[in-house]
């Protein structure tokens, strides 16, 4: 540790920190532009100059090691005419645009420029004008207000892992940009628009909409993957207009995956507003008390045993388990969470959640990746596993694909699920790797264990964490990676067939005469046996919507007070930002509206009320913004259920940017699906 004086404050810093370092561990503010914590140092913008006792000028503190005894001044007169001189030079090009700029309040340079800045300008040249380059369909550039800081550039190399960014030219004529003017392929590109500190990179579709002092802000939780990443919803009056990240350490830094950040265009389109009744063959406009009445008698009339209820990715805990208690009070065992078909039993939690929590893969000193894509899956955790990998701390192996990129080098084992038997037997080289690691970590895709021998796949991945050391008393390395924020919670609240009770396929195959669809949308709604009776509970007209007899509108994540449980087991909570459209309304006043036409008693008549029933039912749900850790409770493994097949692996999710029925309805979505699905051009031959 080193003792370091800043303006009269001595502090004590770790050995290699930067003098910027230490002056924030002092609460001193150092102006910067190029300088962020996440990325490595450039010392290129001059903003953070400081004054060094003993040195001969003033020194860039973001590049600029500690020293035991060094005596630092960050606020005098030679340090505040440096930073006006920085200053200047910076807004000799900038154009002076800020009423039009999307950045404007909100913008590092312009609140910079007036705490540190002159109050004119010596210099009367005219100001360069450079064309903006195409990045894509989420960000909009303006090339002109470019500092040259090189965020942009160092996060797509060191963070997304795809280095498409560079610079071009020298001096006045160097240009950020691609190389080939194209579409930046990452899944993290929105973030590019938070680091930017001028208004050079911002958002295409929240372009010219409103500005920040506008906004009404909520902090919630994004639910489109399940990382459980830290939001906040920007919205005005009864729409939302952007997604922004929240800083939290342990789930997502402060970063977020593209499809959450820009998919809110489709929370206004392709609603479901008002209930809906198929009369002669058609779907016609109800009441709630119609529509609530015709499910009441249609399900009176058939016995518990023959109803059944599915619910959907993206449903919070709350609503799930306020069917299951529907379900339970009607006399029905046939309940299904897992619309992929996985082989998931729940009896132990272990076995279904990323055990090392998404912290934990900072530990990690060799991973395999089993049947999982994590790019696509969880673009946030993949840039996790890449930070950890670009360390030189963790080699990476995977099996499944061949042809995926996940951004850094993984050695591929194979495609099918046969790989497990040789890492298991000791004849695939990569089981040394695992057995000789400290703390080895298994990832094991969602989509791995949806087929066939989904069972086997689960029990073998969980015999292999076992058989490397990677269940002990202080360290779990078995991981599930879910696909969607709602998964985890109804398996956490046990939503699944009960003794004698269908499975999914089971009720679509006629062994039910009626079935609640709680936001389900993840299968084909044509595999509904002819004749079933079938309740819509949801916020899209999406897939299996056209299919029933009776549409309950409910309210999307933005819309409502809900749980929700991350595939690391972390319990969070999601906020209201706007309230539903049109009369829908949330999902658990709706099934509590559909028990009492019932006769059905329901345990809780409040939001209060419902939860206190949850935590009774599985303390898990007290745990709000906390998850269980630890190592391994019990070495006790998933039942096997057949034998692994040679069928290799395939993709989760067969378009990243249409996964869910919120990205389905939205129009950038679809432009992305678009831009980014197209087939390469052919190359002539030569």
């Amino acid at each position: 540790m080193a003792k370091v004086t800043i303006d009269g404050i001595e502090v004590e810093v770790p050995n290699g920190s930067s003098v910027l370092q230490a002056c924030e561990a002092a609460g001193k503010e150092i102006p910067r532009f190029c300088y962020h914590e996440r990325l490595s140092v450039a010392g290129n913008c001059r903003m953070c100059l400081v004054e060094v006792e003993k040195a001969p000028k003033p020194v860039a503190s973001c590049a600029y090691p500690v020293a035991d005894g060094m005596k630092v001044f960050t606020d005098s007169a030679l340090v505040r005419n440096a930073r006006r001189n920085v200053m200047e030079f910076l807004l000799i090009n900038h154009p002076l645009d800020c009423p039009i700029c999307d950045q404007g309040g909100e913008c590092d340079l312009q609140d910079q420029a007036v705490g540190y800045g002159r109050d004119a300008s010596r210099y009367r040249e005219g100001k360069r004008a450079v064309k903006d380059k195409y990045l894509g369909p989420l960000v909009k550039t303006i090339m002109t207000r470019c500092i040259q800081c090189t965020r942009c550039v160092r996060f797509a190399t060191e963070v997304a892992g795809v280095p498409e960014l560079g610079a071009t030219g020298r001096g006045e004529d160097m240009q950020i940009g691609t190389y080939v003017e194209r579409a930046l392929t990452t899944e993290l590109s929105g973030n590019l628009i938070d680091i930017c500190p001028v208004g050079a990179l911002t958002s295409r579709p929240y372009a010219f909409v409103s500005r920040p002092w506008e906004l009404r802000k909520t902090d919630s939780i994004d639910v489109l993957d399940a990382q459980g990443v830290n939001i906040r919803v920007d919205a005005r009056g009864p729409e939302v207009l952007r997604i922004l990240p929240r800083v939290n350490e342990d789930v997502n830094e402060e970063w977020m995956a593209d499809r959450g950040r820009f998919s809110f265009d489709g929370l206004k389109r392709r609603r479901l507003d008002r209930p809906w009744i198929r009369r002669d063959g058609k779907l016609a406009p109800a009441t709630w008390q119609e529509a609530l009445e015709h499910v009441a008698a249609k399900l009176k009339s058939i016995p518990g045993e023959r109803i059944g209820a599915v619910a959907g990715d993206l449903v919070d805990v709350e609503s799930v388990f306020a069917l299951k208690a529907l379900m339970q009070g009607l006399g029905s065992r046939n309940l299904d969470c897992r619309q992929d078909g996985a082989k998931i039993d729940g009896t132990r939690r272990e076995h279904y959640l990323f055990n090392s929590g998404i912290a934990g893969i900072d530990e990690a000193d060799a991973l395999l990746i089993i049947g999982s894509d994590p790019r696509k899956e969880a673009p946030v955790l993949n840039a996790r596993i890449r930070k950890r990998w670009a360390s030189g701390l963790m080699p990476v192996a995977h099996v499944g694909p061949r042809d995926i990129d996940l951004t850094y080098n993984a050695e591929h084992l194979g495609e099918g699920a046969g790989v497990l038997n040789a890492l298991l037997d000791g004849s695939n080289a990569f089981g040394k790797v695992l057995t000789e690691a400290k703390k080895p970590m298994i990832i094991l895709g969602r989509g791995a264990v949806a087929r066939e021998d989904g069972a086997a796949v689960l029990a073998a991945a969980w015999a292999l964490a076992n058989q490397v050391g990677a269940l002990t008393a202080d360290w779990h390395g078995f991981n599930m990676l879910h696909l969607f924020g709602g998964q985890v919670g109804a398996l956490d609240a046990g939503f699944l067939p009960g003794e004698g009770g269908h499975d999914l396929a089971g009720m679509l195959s006629g062994g039910v005469d009626a079935l609640w669809l709680l936001g389900a949308d993840g299968f084909e709604p044509a595999f509904i046996a002819p004749g079933t009776f079938v309740v819509y509970q949801g916020h899209h007209g999406d897939r299996a919507a056209g299919r029933a007899d009776v549409i309950l509108p409910g309210a999307a994540y933005t819309e409502k007070e809900g749980t929700y449980v991350s595939t690391e087991g972390r319990v969070q909570r999601g906020r209201l930002a706007v309230f539903p459209p049109g009369e829908a309304k949330e999902d658990w006043r709706i099934i509590r509206a559909a028990a009492a036409l019932l006769g059905v008693g329901l345990p809780f008549d409040t939001l209060d009320d419902l939860r206190a029933r949850m935590v009774d039912a599985n303390p898990v749900f007290g745990l709000v913004d906390g998850r269980i850790s630890g190592g391994a409770q019990s070495l006790a493994g998933p039942q096997a259920g057949g034998t692994l097949s040679d069928t290799p692996f395939k993709a989760n999710l067969s378009d990243y940017w249409l996964a869910d029925p919120i990205s389905r309805a939205s129009e950038t979505m679809a432009e992305c699906s678009r831009i980014y699905n197209a087939p390469p051009m052919p190359v002539a031959a030569e």
